[in-house]
């Protein structure tokens, strides 16, 4: 395996578990080729009229799954997720190993998994790796090497036969026999299923596991059954009330807030209210849509779209006739499951239609502003959403990249956090190119990119506390002295970060223990 510099002047592996990589070239200089890849075909009469298999093992053996094979799954039930792990403990027990796992992510109830990743079972990881799993890659404990890539990216990459998945898991609050199957129905329901429709797309196989089975027809179905081979019926697939994860609660920090604030302003300010926004389920995003809200009443304006991650925040907005449609991705609390149910201005979307860049075009890109986190951002507006500033790898890109496209992306976050500086002179991971960074807003100050003189000439004459990245960065290293360099090993890969077009934007090295 040889490491070669990026565009980005990141050192990034040509090889990644035995196949060749292609090193991030810049925006746009890596155009798609080729033709969307297909399943094996399959004949109608085959399936008959019933596709219910009577436990997982009998499916996991009747799909022909083998050591080396790849699964995915989406992860809609997010911390509340009861499928995953007895679904492995069944591998196990089958012999099996080897297995390439491509969730769309993972949360903590899914630390279990480290038994099968000690023992081989999973080979490596092609998804995010929060909190333990991910401090276990980054420990150069996993056998392969991870892949981080974004919502839109597994989407992009299964579409485009980089990532084959072997067999597709699909947990489903509601389904019937045929293997329709909707997320907004049944005692487990959590809102969209739109991860999981690749899987039920692109997978050689693919098994939809549900815990309420309705007659035919499910109504509404988001996964179609006519791309399903087999149905399982469970006990319990998922507690909805985990989806929230513990996130999606107005900040009480008196910094948080005027950070809310600031962003408000300057959308206003900046001539974006009224217009289509994204804004994740932190506690920041969530007082932004409300202080956001104020200035539309006041101006008596509304915006033809949101995108969620739905909260009962946005359902509100949604509700008031602040906004037209909800265009939902995911739900982040139990209010946006209802309302995705009953409001038909409440829209389930899926990867494709919001961000897949291998696409003729996206519902990112008709957003106008996204407020988005991230762990580092240097002064060259390169932003990290994957590690920390010791190097371990502990959260998830999500569709953070893919938003990036809106006409203004805004990074908010305090300038330090546990008196460790946010505002770098060098992130330790690189997940996006500086150019689509456009402003970075924090309690002492909002930097905007250089490159954004039309924000620059809008925002003149504003309260707004206006400054540079690189004053930031001096106030933080003033605060809390200059961050120590993690102990790496910069010739072991652990890990690739993946940009939306498939290219390898970054590498996670081996942290010392």
């Amino acid at each position: 395996m040889s490491i070669v510099e990026n565009a980005l002047g990141r050192r990034v592996p040509t090889l990644v578990n035995g196949r060749p990589q292609v090193p991030f070239a810049g925006l746009g200089q890596h155009p798609p080729t080729g033709r969307k890849y297909g399943p094996p075909v399959r004949h109608n009469a085959d399936y008959g009229n019933d596709k219910r298999t009577p436990t997982l093992r009998a499916a996991l053996e009747r799909a022909g799954l083998k050591s080396g094979m790849t699964i995915g799954v989406h992860h809609h039930f997010r911390n509340g997720d009861r499928v995953i792990v007895p679904m492995f403990d069944t591998i196990a027990e089958m012999g099996i190993r080897d297995i390439v796992f491509a969730p769309s992510a993972l949360f903590p109830c899914h630390e279990p998994l480290l038994k099968h990743l000690e023992s081989g079972v999973i080979h490596h990881i092609e998804g995010s790796m929060n909190g333990p799993i991910g401090r276990f890659c980054s420990f150069g404990k996993m056998r392969g090497q991870g892949v981080l890539r974004s919502h839109g990216g597994r989407f992009q990459a299964m579409q485009d036969g980089e990532l084959h998945v072997d067999l597709g898991i699909i947990p489903a609050p509601a389904a019937d026999f045929f293997g329709n199957a909707n997320g907004v129905n049944g005692p487990s329901a959590c809102g969209p299923l739109g991860f999981g429709l690749a899987d039920s797309v692109f997978a050689d196989h693919s098994i939809v596991i549900t815990d309420h089975l309705v007659p035919f027809p499910c109504i509404p179905w988001e996964i179609a059954g006519q791309n399903i081979d087999q149905v399982v019926v469970v006990e319990q697939i998922g507690d909805p009330e985990q989806i929230v994860s513990g996130t999606t609660r107005i900040t009480r920090s008196p910094t948080r807030l005027l950070i809310a604030e600031h962003i408000a302003q300057f959308i206003e300010e900046a001539g974006f209210l009224g217009q289509p926004f994204q804004a994740g389920a932190g506690g920041i995003a969530l007082a932004f849509v409300g202080f956001l809200a104020e200035r539309m009443r006041r101006a008596g304006v509304k915006a033809p779209f949101a995108r969620g991650g739905s909260t009962r925040y946005l359902v509100d907005l949604l509700n008031e006739g602040l906004i037209g449609y909800i265009l939902d991705g995911q739900s982040f609390d139990l209010a946006g499951v209802a309302s995705l149910r009953d409001n038909p201005r409440h829209v389930a979307t899926n990867p494709f239609t919001s961000y897949n860049y291998h696409s003729k075009g996206n519902i990112a890109s008709q957003v106008a502003v996204s407020v988005l986190g991230a762990t580092e951002v240097d002064t060259s507006f390169r932003a990290n959403v994957v590690s920390h500033s010791d190097g371990l790898l502990l959260h998830g890109i999500g569709g953070w990249m893919n938003t990036l496209f809106a006409d203004v992306s805004i990074l908010a976050f305090p300038l330090f956090r546990n008196r460790i500086p946010i505002v770098v002179d060098e992130v330790v991971t690189c997940c996006a190119p500086p150019e689509l960074i456009d402003v970075v807003i924090t309690e002492r100050g909002i930097a905007i990119n250089p490159r954004r003189q039309d924000l620059l000439d809008r925002l003149k004459g504003t309260t707004l506390p206006l400054v540079s990245i690189e004053e930031l960065a001096a106030v933080a290293r003033k605060v809390c002295g200059k961050p120590t360099s993690p102990r790496r090993d910069l010739d072991r890969a652990v890990a690739v970060v993946k940009w939306v077009d498939g290219t390898v934007v970054d590498t996670i090295w081996k942290v010392e223990e």
